[in-house]
C-alpha cells in the first residue's frame, strides 16, 4: 500500500484533495518533526488569478481565491468537504457566474 492510498484509508475526506489534484491544483506539505502539519495547494488562472487551499484537519480548512492585483474576491473555511466542495462549484475566472470584485477590507489602524 502506497502513503496515498494509506493517507485516503485513514482519512477519507483526503480524497477531496485528490479530486483537485485532477483538475490542475499543485499541493505542498508543512512538515515539523517528520510529519505533515498542514497542506497548501494553488491553481492559477490565466490573467493573474489564482484559487489556494490551506488544509490542517479534516475539520480545519480555508480557502480563497485572487484577482491579479492579489485582492481576494472569494473565501470560504469550515471542513476540508465543504470547502473543496464550494471550491470544484466556483466559476472560472472570467466567467459570468464567477466573483469577480474584490472584497473590502478595513483600514489598518495607525498606531503612535
Amino acid at each position: 500500500m502506497n502513503a496515498e492510498t494509506a493517507a485516503v484509508a485513514a482519512f477519507p475526506e483526503l480524497r477531496r484533495l485528490i479530486d483537485l489534484r485532477e483538475v490542475g491544483w499543485v499541493f505542498l506539505p508543512t512538515v515539523v518533526d517528520g510529519r505533515v502539519v498542514e497542506v497548501h495547494g494553488v491553481r492559477t488562472w490565466p490573467h493573474g488569478w489564482a484559487d489556494a487551499i490551506r488544509v490542517r484537519f479534516i475539520t480545519d480548512a480555508a480557502a480563497l481565491r485572487c484577482d491579479y492585483t492579489g485582492g481576494i474576491t472569494w473565501e470560504r473555511d469550515g471542513g476540508l468537504v465543504e470547502v473543496v466542495d464550494e471550491l470544484l462549484m466556483l466559476p472560472e475566472p472570467g466567467q459570468r457566474l464567477a466573483p469577480h470584485l474584490v472584497m473590502g477590507r478595513a483600514p489598518t489602524l495607525w498606531a503612535p
